[in-house]
């Protein structure tokens, strides 16, 4: 998204310690945070709708509706919203694909 403006915005000054990535580009993020409001910080969404090839990033944000689903590169299923973001996770916004290695 090059042109992808934050969709959430820190009251006070967000101070990076982690690093992840999503679909290979590098995300900082703050310890504590969950992995939704870091891509949103950056202005990254968690995917596409399968409708109409929309951004999608979430809908409920309490881990009911999935549309902040997002794969590990070993193909572990994430909820965005739900989980914290750790130190050098790798993530994808589809799943991978069977039988291939995703690591980084």
């Amino acid at each position: 998204m090059p042109d992808a403006h934050p969709l959430l915005y820190p009251v006070g000054p967000r101070r990076a310690d982690v690093t992840l990535w999503i679909d290979d580009r590098e995300i900082p993020a703050c310890r504590g945070e969950s992995l939704i409001t870091a891509l949103l910080a950056v202005g990254e969404m968690t995917g596409r709708s399968e409708f109409d090839q929309a951004p999608r990033s979430g809908f409920c944000l309490m881990g009911a509706c999935q549309d902040c689903t997002i794969w590990t590169a070993t193909g572990q299923r994430l909820r965005a919203c739900m989980t914290e973001v750790r130190d050098g996770m790798v993530l994808r916004r589809q799943p991978p694909a069977v039988g291939v290695d995703h690591g980084r």
